[in-house]
């Protein structure tokens, strides 16, 4: 949704009506994740995609529909094997998808947010789905009229509930389960009293921050760029914090990491990646990383320099139980050793740390869970 933001800004100046259908569920190998949106115009224009393929023009006239009686429902695209191919779903996919007759404005004010830079409080919107909404279990379904468009609920990352459900107890899950989604930056719908909610996470923009202008960190935040992610880069030494050799970093910030924390607004979001090979910068660093909970902390450094390490930080006032937090070694083991090499090791240490990945390989992960045998649960929809 955040990348139509654009988009909707100039229609919403031209006055169009405007109405979106979401993926809210799939099964099997879906061509797109949940929260994946198509926004129409009453007019024709189209923005986004729901699955890449002509159910695109099948959502377009369910959304006319919808804005023609006020309704919002959820429709079940279901393609056998055969029909795939032209239809825009691999293999036999499922997708469940809401049809909304307009952009609700908590959707739109989180949408922007999300593509803001420096915003630092993700939020989830939450939209009861109808009624008569098909279940999780794929298969046909008697299709229904819709209802009026639910009130959203807003849940915030530090807890925060706008809206009710009416029961605290589903409240609290429906926050936990909220927060969880923004951590991982993912949307789903869940069922809570009874009752389908669609979770539509907009984390703010990632942001990485390295502490050392190594010769690593040139092609890393060259990738964490390319990624989306808003990077800082943060070193004491002028002559290695240049422009010239970060053309991609979105704020070079000359000082020390310790002291510079609060001015770029360290925090729970950010990825931090210690580079810098000097203890001077690397060790405050750490410290500071670690107590102020970033979600992902990594520094270089071999693995036999670790003891001496950990009682230099200890002493310097880190937890030990935050210790444990700490990445280093850094990266996941590819092999290689060049810079470039180096760096995307440890930026998918990070992508893996941010969507609760594994690291293996996909390969040897479809031959184990084809080996428990097939389950009944729809299948997440970043399996590729």
């Amino acid at each position: 949704m955040k990348e139509l933001v654009e988009t909707l800004a100039a229609w919403r100046a031209e006055g169009a009506e405007i109405g979106r259908a979401v993926v809210v569920r799939t099964f099997g190998s879906a061509p797109r994740p949940e929260g994946a949106v198509l926004l129409a115009t009453a007019d024709g224009r189209i923005a986004g995609s729901v699955s890449g393929g002509c159910v695109e023009a099948a959502a377009c006239e369910e959304i006319r529909r919808a804005q023609a009686t006020g309704r919002s429902r959820v429709v079940r695209y279901g393609i056998t094997d055969e029909q795939a191919w032209d239809v825009g779903l691999a293999c036999g996919g499922t997708i469940d998808v809401l049809i909304e007759p307009g952009v609700a404005e908590p959707l739109e004010s989180a949408a922007r947010a999300a593509a803001s830079a420096g915003v630092t409080q993700g939020r989830a919107v939450v939209t009861p789905l109808p009624a008569d909404s098909p279940g999780p279990e794929a298969g046909p379904y008697p299709p229904g009229e819709g209802e009026p468009p639910a009130r959203e609920l807003v849940a915030w990352e530090d807890g925060r509930l706008d809206g009710a459900l009416g029961d605290p107890a589903a409240e609290a899950e429906l926050v936990r389960l909220a927060r969880e989604s923004l951590a991982r930056g993912t949307s789903r719908t869940v069922v809570l009293g009874g009752r389908s909610l669609f979770i539509e996470s907009f984390p703010p923009q990632p942001r990485l921050i390295v502490v050392g202008a190594a010769q690593v960190a040139m092609p890393l935040v060259s990738m964490a760029h390319m990624l989306g992610y808003e990077t800082i880069v943060v070193d004491a030494r002028p002559a290695f914090a240049t422009r010239e050799r970060f053309p991609d970093v979105d704020r070079l910030v000359l000082g020390w990491p310790d002291e510079v924390a609060e001015s770029i607004g360290m925090g729970p979001s950010d990825a931090v990646v210690v580079l810098s090979h000097d203890v001077k910068q690397d060790e405050p660093a750490i410290v500071a990383a670690l107590a102020r909970g970033c979600r992902y902390v990594g520094a270089i450094g071999s693995r036999k320099r670790q003891a001496a390490r950990r009682e230099r930080l200890v002493a310097a006032g880190a937890r030990p139980e935050d210790l444990d937090r700490l990445r280093s070694p850094i990266g996941l083991d590819l092999g290689g050793r060049e810079p470039a090499e180096t760096a995307l090791a440890i930026m998918a240490e990070i992508l893996t740390a941010r969507y609760g990945g594994t690291g293996q390989v996909l390969r040897d992960k479809s031959r184990v869970e084809a080996g428990r045998g097939s389950s009944a649960a729809p299948a997440p929809a970043s399996d590729r």
